[in-house]
């Protein structure tokens, strides 16, 4: 006897067919939007002479961690020139940061909430259990229904697929901040938005900046596949080496996002590490005094 189906998949698509007739001006909107913030970030990496555009990675990777950083940047960078790669590479970095910025405006505030809310963070756990769970591929579909082909459908699957660890360790860095430390700002009389912007931000900026740095990897991963609906940058070469089996373009593709990969990885550590050197925690609750007054005593006097 075969078991019972349940229609979930019809279900669904009932849903999505309903979500783009009452919406659809919405999503348009949307549409407008995400194209002109790619655009926009397109220009920016496309426009400036290959060499401009290497000098200002390699001045951002020498801030964050170093002149080792920055020499392999733009040795890096320069290779994936000399495979001619350079133009889809761009177009990748900035689909992944379109997407990444968007994805930590709402990972970062969502995270800060679920920190503070223990019925937030129960109602969104489960949401970003599914959404890391399910497969990258099939982010693509119900992109394409409400967005159609193109970049967009791209940065919205590659948003989906990238913000959960973002929330996740918003959260829990914010609720790793030692409770002693956030009580003496509470004596101290600051108000609760003043300890998260102070106290709680600050301490908890390694873990974010750690939460960024996945939402960054995931983004790059996402973006490839995203050519696969029409996303522009390296993915296509991918799928088309895939089609014809061309090894050599192929490789040289890849080779190119295992560099991009590379340096956002190593930018935004170091970043990270500078986060952790200036919000250092106290190693012992009798400082939490100290380390709350040094918080938001000077902007009291302020």
């Amino acid at each position: 006897m075969d078991m019972p189906r349940i229609p979930l998949g019809d279900w669904v698509e009932t849903l999505i067919d309903g979500v783009i007739t009452a919406l659809g001006g919405f999503f348009d909107v949307l549409a407008t939007i995400f194209g002109g913030l790619y655009d926009g970030v397109e220009w920016i990496f496309i426009t400036p002479p290959f060499w401009a555009v290497i000098l200002v990675v390699a001045a951002i990777a020498w801030f964050a961690k170093g002149y080792r950083l920055a020499i392999g940047s733009v040795i890096g960078l320069l290779l994936i020139g000399a495979v001619n790669q350079w133009e889809n590479a761009m177009q990748t970095i900035a689909l992944t940061l379109v997407a990444v910025i968007i994805a930590v405006v709402i990972a970062i505030p969502v995270g800060i909430w679920a920190a503070r809310s223990q019925t937030v963070s129960t109602i969104v756990r489960p949401v970003l259990d599914f959404l890391q769970t399910m497969p990258a591929f099939v982010y693509l579909i119900p992109a394409i229904f409400l967005f159609g082909v193109g970049v967009v459908p791209g940065i919205v699957a590659t948003i989906l697929f990238a913000a959960a660890p973002g929330v996740r360790l918003t959260e829990l860095g914010i609720r790793g901040v030692e409770a002693e430390v956030v009580e003496a700002g509470h004596a101290f009389g600051a108000t609760p938005g003043r300890i998260l912007r102070q106290i709680q931000l600050p301490l908890a900026m390694p873990s974010i900046m750690a939460g960024v740095n996945q939402v960054i990897m995931l983004a790059l991963s996402m973006a490839v596949i995203a050519s696969m609906v029409g996303g522009p940058g390296l993915g296509k070469d991918i799928i088309q080496a895939l089609s014809r089996t061309d090894i050599a373009l192929g490789f040289e593709a890849g080779l190119a996002v295992v560099i991009i990969a590379m340096i956002l990885d190593r930018i935004t550590s170091g970043f990270g590490t500078t986060g952790r050197r200036r919000g250092a925690r106290p190693q012992a609750s009798d400082t939490a005094p100290d380390v709350a007054a040094s918080q938001i005593r000077e902007p009291a006097a302020a």
